[in-house]
């Protein structure tokens, strides 16, 4: 387990891969207090040792975390949660399913080999396709349900409600909407659920009340595109998305260790409804220290439910293709 200071276990957090993504959730971890101490794994022994120093620089404007890191799976020994964000980088272009087969290889023996240094801990899975790689990861091992999931769809519902929220005039803490399904092209936003304030968003005017609903199906079906290919557009842009992924992750991390039950849109193994079970997708959530929990029935319209369902079809048939 975890060394300990002062008679107390020190919560240790080890993310494997010091790319844009890793270092970009290293640092979200470290200035939000996620965790007392961070390991940065990277078999780039150059660049995690430069990482390592640069975070190392700025603890003392941060909450206390002790950092290290190395190209050797010892530095992850002993972790509490691990977040794998290492496998091949998605190019301009390029969708997520694309990058499966060299990632799935990857996570087939990365996995075992860190659930044997860190026996209890909780494995959370970043690198795309999220959804693809989280699958093979659990096959490869025999770990309890929930203990290995991905990040899946947190970050698109963020970006869903920020676009959402600008549109309302509103704060995105006010706006209560989810995607879920593939983390990728197949994606399905639950406006039916969609709620700003309370109001559901279908209803949603501003003004006196007396003008259009700002939510209509056309705004719907834009908002819900720019959602799917916002990714793509920031990678034509600067080469990677990592900011919003390294928050967006530091906040699973937290739920994580400080059992907080948080619901999120995690991607887990699923075991419900036939046309569902046996892929990993995002569906609300409860977080908590075992890692992935109960997986809530949430409603859905008809339209949302065969979409979820033709997701999970996508999602089978790479898994198929890819896991024999």
């Amino acid at each position: 387990m975890s060394e300990h200071i002062l008679g107390r276990p020190k919560v240790k957090v080890t993310i494997v891969g010091a790319g844009t993504v890793g270092t970009a959730i290293a640092y979200a971890c470290l200035i939000r207090g996620s965790a007392e101490a961070l390991a940065l794994y990277d078999t780039n022994a150059d660049k995690v040792r430069a990482e390592v120093l640069d975070l190392n620089h700025g603890t003392q404007f941060a909450p206390p975390c002790r950092i290290e890191g190395g190209d050797d799976l010892a530095v992850t020994a002993g972790s509490d949660m691990i977040v794998v964000t290492a496998g091949a980088k998605q190019k301009p272009g390029q969708s997520r399913l694309e990058l499966a087969a060299a990632n799935v290889a990857l996570v087939q023996t990365l996995t075992p080999a860190l659930l044997e240094r860190s026996p209890d801990a909780v494995v959370l899975f970043v690198s795309n396709p999220v959804d693809i790689v989280t699958h093979a990861a659990i096959v490869a091992t025999d770990a309890a349900p929930g203990r290995i999931f991905g990040s899946g769809t947190v970050l698109d519902s963020g970006r869903l409600r920020f676009l959402i929220a600008e549109r309302a005039g509103v704060a995105v803490e006010n706006v209560h909407a989810v995607v879920v399904g593939e983390h990728g092209d197949s994606e399905i936003t639950l406006w039916s659920g969609a709620t700003i304030g309370g109001v559901a968003a279908a209803k949603f005017v501003t003004g006196d009340g007396t003008s259009a609903p700002l939510f209509d199906a056309a705004a719907r079906a834009d908002i819900s595109a720019r959602v799917v290919h916002s990714a793509y557009e920031i990678i034509r842009g600067k080469g990677a998305t990592n900011l919003a992924i390294g928050l967006s992750t530091a906040r699973i991390v937290e739920a994580v260790l400080r059992d907080q039950h948080r619901v999120l849109p995690v991607s887990t193994l699923q075991s419900g409804p036939e046309d569902l079970s046996g892929v990993c997708l995002s569906l609300p959530t409860v977080v908590d220290s075992r890692g992935a929990a109960q997986v809530l029935d949430v409603a859905m319209s008809d339209e949302e439910r065969e979409g979820l369902r033709a997701s999970a079809r996508t999602l089978r048939e790479v898994q198929a293709t890819l896991e024999r």
